[in-house]
């Protein structure tokens, strides 16, 4: 017996079940990221993204097409995070559309939503690129189109659509070279591709049990809600870090059993070794016992031991503090013609940009890209006619320009800044006796001339540029590929600049993240002026995660 139609009882449990087959699969999908680095965030946008709807989706009761629809596109929209995120919302938008002025989906519903979903997605992106979710999603509409005109069965057309889908997946790495060199397909296809799974289980009856929590009242963006975090959630308490002085022989096999054993102890495991020493990194409840084991090997030096229960703790005040002190009502200060936010990711880096002016700062960045829902709240808190945006990620770009086109009342303005060091040479180009227009092309000229770059560790072994890169492995990043790889920090940053430099290059700025010492990053800034004297050094605390310099040279 054929499926021929959909209620809006069926499409609120499909919907809820896609968002249950992206999460279950979400760090898969993380890494299927190009690059190795260690927040490859795909499958998390996306999850983040679709939960944020479910919530909407799942306090309904007794759904129609229309609630449904709004909460499926409200719910994603301002929930979208990054670029693969809000190609989702879009999609859902594009989607809602269609059966919204529906009781019930047939294929040929079904058929002219999905290409009303596509349509849209592809309007939100400003210079589409083949090989992405992007086609992965025309993919799926061109076949339902075809399948329209064959069929009324709804399992059949699902099956047949999810087949070819699968197909134009596995055909995107011969669509961007970059994903073939790497061995993966497209990840945020990928996502797609596990959510119209999901979605088809459930339209075949398969049971779903999805656990909703109710939404939250929003938050002002940068503020956190302590309710519901315990250490008991940090599964490994301390953060431990040594080097071992090797003093007998250490071959690849001895550190394959290293490598098992520090995993029967802990997470978070990196084990890099040079010659005759090894760094150690690892998570654990027990870090004597990785001591120990080490100690069989040579001496240790370099040691380091933080417990992770105890920092949450502090941060955890640290944002309750914020939030209460924020709850105090303030006699309320008169509008202004312009205000400034800026995302962020580092408390050094947060001092900058407030000294450059910034009113409201997003933290998150490249660790955690933030949602539209996010961007939206900093609008709300800069009391201004005109609000210049930042994001410094070419990830958070569309999730600004999502809040752009969600607020009415204010003039946003959006500098398409894909990096830290971009959004602070923007800031810089600010002058405050001319217009908001003009202030625009100064702000964006101005973040031309800054070429950046990003020092970080490989969390796989992979192949990509002209690399072989093994897992631990440094790595130097500019604005779009891997220029250095190496396994001393200070050395790869040095091979990066290299790489960077400009006959006319007159300054480089070096911002050291919190795995970095003052001593360190200074001696690097004596060595970068040894080998440029015609250059300014600039030393900064940034103070970001994850990676150990954020840099500039312009």
């Amino acid at each position: 017996m054929s499926l021929n139609t959909i209620d809006a009882s069926l499409l609120q449990k499909m919907f809820l079940a896609g968002a249950q087959s992206i999460e279950a699969k979400k760090e898969y999908i993380n890494e299927l990221n190009v690059f190795p680095v260690p927040d490859g965030d795909t499958g998390t946008n996306m999850t983040l993204t679709i939960m944020s709807a479910a919530r909407e989706v799942g306090a309904i009761e007794a759904p129609d097409m229309q609630s449904l629809a709004k909460a499926i596109s409200s719910g994603s929209l301002r929930g979208a995070r990054g670029n693969s995120g809000v190609i989702l919302s879009q999609l859902f938008r594009g989607f809602t559309k269609e059966v919204r002025e529906h009781e019930v989906i047939d294929v040929s519903v079904m058929a002219k939503a999905f290409g009303r979903a596509v349509e849209t997605a592809y309007k939100a992106v400003m210079k589409p690129k083949e090989g992405t979710i992007l086609t992965v999603a025309k993919g799926g509409a061109e076949r339902a189109a075809q399948l329209a005109t064959e069929t009324d069965d709804l399992e059949y057309f699902g099956i047949e659509v999810i087949k070819h889908m699968e197909e134009v997946l596995a055909y995107t790495p011969e669509l961007l070279p970059v994903l073939k060199e790497a061995g993966v397909v497209d990840s945020g296809g990928q996502g797609l591709l596990e959510v119209v799974r999901g979605a088809y289980d459930a339209m075949l009856g398969k049971e779903v049990v999805f656990q909703v929590e109710p939404a939250k009242a929003t938050r002002p963006a940068g503020t956190i809600n302590t309710e519901n975090i315990a250490t008991a959630d940090i599964k490994f308490g301390y953060c431990t870090e040594f080097i071992i002085m090797l003093e007998k022989e250490y071959t690849m096999d001895t550190e394959a059993e290293f490598k098992a054993y520090l995993e029967s102890l802990g997470d978070s495991i990196v084990v890099v070794s040079d010659d005759d020493i090894v760094k150690v990194h690892v998570h654990t409840n027990d870090p004597g016992l990785a001591i120990q084991k080490a100690l069989t090997y040579g001496s240790l030096t370099k040691m380091k031991i933080d417990n992770m229960r105890e920092e949450h703790n502090e941060r955890v005040i640290m944002e309750a503090e914020k939030a209460a002190a924020k709850e105090v009502k303030k006699p309320e200060e008169p509008r202004k013609p312009v205000g400034f936010v800026a995302v962020s990711i580092g408390k050094g880096i947060n001092e900058i940009f407030r000294g450059l002016g910034v009113d409201y700062l997003i933290e998150g960045g490249q660790t955690m890209n933030p949602s539209t829902e996010d961007m939206l709240n900093a609008i709300e808190q800069v009391n201004a006619d005109t609000i210049f945006i930042m994001p410094n990620n070419s990830n958070i770009i569309l999730a600004a320009n999502q809040a752009k086109a969600l607020t009415k009342d204010k003039n946003i303005i959006v500098i398409p800044s894909k990096t830290v060091p971009q959004g602070i040479a923007a800031m810089i180009n600010y002058v405050y006796d001319k217009s908001p227009e003009e202030n625009e092309s100064f702000m964006t000229d101005g973040m031309k001339a800054v070429h950046s770059g990003q020092v970080t560790y490989a969390v796989r072994d992979t192949s990509i540029d002209g690399h072989e890169i093994k897992q631990g492995d440094i790595m130097g990043l500019d604005e779009k590929t891997i220029l250095a790889v190496g396994q001393d920090v200070a050395e790869t940053t040095l091979q990066l600049v290299e790489t960077m430099m400009t006959e006319d290059a007159e300054l480089i700025s070096l911002y050291y993240g919190d795995e970095v010492s003052e001593e360190d990053a200074d001696e690097l800034a004596e060595k970068l002026a040894a080998k440029y004297p015609m250059a300014d050094i600039e030393v900064h605390m940034g103070g970001q995660p994850i990676y150990y310099y954020v840099l500039s040279v312009e």
